[in-house]
């Protein structure tokens, strides 16, 4: 158990280094390589890391018996077949996000996985942040009570993308967001995506996407390259109390507000007062709850540590990935439909 887990990195583009970092740090992992096809790129990355091998070829990697896991940071397109091989040779695997290109092979990856009883974890690093563990709880615990709705923004200057939609590119990250704070038994039966292209990129450069949840609450995420302001904000509503959530205000992150709209119970109200449907309006305390600040991509390492150890999934597993592919699937399918309503993949 105290034996550290020989890690390999895939991919020293833009993730890649912080990948590196985390596992170099990490006691749990000792890392042995770092894989790119550029291999100039990779001994740069290294630099002082002396000790870690640079190679731009994946079998050198896989044939290591000193490898037990390896963590992917390529294009999409890529992730079927680099985790594929793998899994194949043995190793456990971290995927940057999205699992996949598609719902498809996502469920190849995930099925391979557990034949072969290796963890497969998706690096949904929004979902260890110490804001989203409080989120979590506090939907889990009841403190919000029954959620009602969900509103994320995402928006940004941000880089167009050439082989992938606004939605395949930031919506992952609220996605993911929902799946992990949901509580049990909650999940999104259904989507619809509106999508605009204002400056003929060829694809969505701004979207909007509106998940009908089984319980009939509704979540709403905004997501947009073209925004000359950077916004990161949920506001979560319940029936007992409403979190927001400003992840870029380092002084208060989260803020917990016992305030909103009570309607009487139908069976405590006559005929007459039914049809005038009485309200009241709450309006109690804020309370920003103090968070210990902290890296989220170190925790996300530690998870992948103690899934491998223990050999329970994690908190974001390829099955986690695997839903949040199949919103997306059934979003694009809305976009293409001008936002029909098409149901998720369960």
């Amino acid at each position: 158990m105290n034996t550290p887990i020989g890690v390999a990195v895939i991919g020293a583009g833009y993730w890649g280094p912080n990948l590196v970092r985390n596992f170099m740090g990490a006691e749990a992992f000792h890392l042995r390589w770092l894989c790119d096809l550029d291999l100039g790129r990779a001994r740069k990355v290294l630099g002082r890391y002396s000790t870690v091998g640079a190679t731009d070829d994946l079998e050198t990697v896989l044939a290591d018996d000193g490898v037990q896991a390896v963590a992917i940071a390529t294009p999409a397109g890529t992730h079927l077949d680099v985790a594929l091989a793998a899994l194949r040779a043995g190793k456990h695997v971290l995927v940057e996000k999205p699992l996949a290109a598609t719902y498809a092979d996502g469920l190849k990856l995930v099925e391979e996985a557990e034949s072969r009883g290796l963890q497969l974890m998706c690096d949904h690093t929004y979902c260890y942040t110490p804001a989203v563990s409080r989120i979590r709880d506090a939907l889990h615990s009841g403190e919000l009570g029954e959620l009602h709705y969900l509103d994320s923004v995402r928006i940004n200057l941000g880089l167009v993308q050439r082989d992938i939609d606004v939605m395949w590119d930031l919506a992952p990250h609220d996605l993911s967001i929902l799946d992990f704070v949901l509580p049990d038994g909650v999940v999104p039966v259904a989507v619809s995506a509106h999508g605009a292209d204002p400056i003929n990129a060829g694809r969505a450069c701004v979207a909007y996407l509106t998940l009908q949840l089984n319980t009939g609450a509704i979540a709403h995420l905004h997501v947009n390259w073209l925004s000359p302001i950077k916004v990161r904000t949920t506001i979560i509503g319940g029936s007992k109390r409403t979190l927001v959530w400003d992840d870029l205000n380092p002084t208060q992150r989260v803020a917990v507000y016992d305030r909103g709209v009570d309607v009487a119970a139908p069976e405590e109200l006559g005929d007459e007062a039914r049809r005038a449907m009485q309200v009241s309006y709450r309006s109690g305390d804020m309370v920003a709850p103090a968070l210990v600040e902290r890296e989220a991509l170190g925790a996300m390492v530690g998870q992948f540590a103690t899934a491998i150890r223990t050999g329970e999934p994690s908190l974001t597993d390829g099955r986690s990935g695997l839903r949040v592919l199949a919103i997306l699937e059934a979003a694009s399918k809305s976009l293409a439909q001008n936002g029909a309503i098409v149901e998720v993949a369960q």
